[in-house]
């Protein structure tokens, strides 16, 4: 993986209008049935599972009590892990580049009573205009681009960041690879879209490489594996300035 630049490269913006697409127009439906009560396919009970899991792992690297922080959920999907970090206090913005989805997630949010503290938006995730945040969690949403357009995505919007970002990327490993060839002789409507697999090795290097990343250490990582869900958690950590 090579360190990452700004501004960000082409392949991040193909990517984006790619996912905007296939989510939008193609996958809301079955998104919205996989993050849902309703029955699904064997195959897809266990990425259900496995980001349940996911889901529980990045939140809990985020402080318990999130009272007066500033929350990014940067694809939010339905909205599952904005509605736990509200509950714990935080103001969450919860942006996705489909607005099909965050209709889903408002909907959903509506029935908890939390909507004062969520605020759902379609869009990208790295426009300068919403601001800053305490924390950023991008749990799965990532695992699209390639390596170097994911870095460069976390490296544009550290500088908004106070404190942490907990994100996923698709580990490099024999296994996932396999169940990506297996993937492809599934049902379309068991397919997973593009996923990106990426070396632990490769992120850690690049983190440290990379310019607009001064600062920040890997801290915490994870691999969740449940049946045809793998994904690795990460948590990158601005280290506190030290007063001369």
């Amino acid at each position: 993986m090579t360190t990452p630049t700004s501004p960000l490269p082409d392949g991040y913006a193909r990517t984006r209008a790619w996912l905007h697409d296939y989510f939008d127009r193609h996958a809301a439906e079955a998104w919205a049935a996989l993050t849902s009560d309703e029955k699904v396919s064997g195959i897809r009970a266990t990425v259900r599972a496995g980001r349940a899991r996911m889901r529980h792992l990045l939140t809990s690297w985020l402080p318990t009590n999130l009272t007066g922080a500033r929350v990014l959920d940067a694809g939010c999907g339905t909205g599952a892990a904005a509605v736990e970090l509200a509950r714990r206090g935080a103001e969450v913005l919860a942006i996705d580049l489909s607005p099909t989805l965050v209709q889903v997630a408002r909907e959903r949010a509506a029935q908890s009573s939390l909507r004062g503290r969520i605020d759902f938006r379609a869009g990208d995730m790295l426009d300068p205009a919403l601001g800053t945040f305490d924390h950023v969690l991008a749990m799965d949403s990532l695992i699209h681009y390639e390596g170097p357009d994911a870095l460069s995505a976390l490296a544009t919007l550290a500088p908004r960041v106070r404190h942490s970002m907990v994100w996923t990327f698709a580990p490099r490993t024999p296994l996932l690879a396999v169940m990506h060839a297996v993937g492809r002789w599934f049902p379309h409507g068991d397919r997973a879209p593009r996923i990106v697999p990426v070396a632990e090795q490769a992120v850690r290097e690049a983190v440290a490489g990379a310019t607009a990343l001064v600062g920040w250490q890997v801290g915490r990582t994870q691999v969740v594996r449940q049946g045809f869900y793998t994904s690795q958690a990460m948590e990158l950590s601005l280290t506190p300035r030290r007063n001369p």
